[in-house]
């Protein structure tokens, strides 16, 4: 079996369907989505590491679904249109694939399914910010 192709991007573009099912909820219940979402990605990284004796199995997408939700927060927030939508989904891959500290510090050093989700829930928070400071400033 060969290696899926840029597996976080796919990863990432996935994870723009069931966000178009949730955005429309109030960002308190986006929030428990979100902490339930993280919640079971370390359950289900930690699992997939186990069993592959692979750091971070490149066939797992979760973190990045995770991660990509989290840099949408501020549309749940302040806008919805398309493309603030990808500009969330760009600005995204822009910090997984950088991985600036702290990014780097958790894709390095924290073992197991927590190390998996964790540089991802980071880089999508520096996009939120980032996209939050831009629907600020510019819609």
């Amino acid at each position: 079996m060969s290696d899926p192709v840029a597996p976080g991007t796919v990863g990432s573009l996935a994870s723009l369907v069931p966000w178009l099912i949730v955005r429309g909820i109030n960002p308190v219940a986006y929030g428990v989505f979100l902490i339930a979402a993280f919640v079971v990605g370390v359950w289900a990284c930690q699992w997939a590491v186990r069993k592959t004796n692979v750091d971070d199995p490149s066939f797992v997408v979760w973190d990045e679904f995770v991660g990509q939700w989290i840099a949408l927060l501020p549309l749940v927030i302040l806008a919805r249109s398309v493309g603030w939508t990808i500009a969330g989904f760009i600005l995204f891959r822009i910090f997984d694939i950088w991985k600036p500290w702290p990014v780097s510090l958790a894709d390095r050093d924290v073992d197991g399914g927590l190390g998996v989700m964790l540089d991802d829930v980071v880089a999508g928070a520096y996009a939120a910010i980032v996209l939050g400071v831009a629907l600020a400033v510019f819609a």
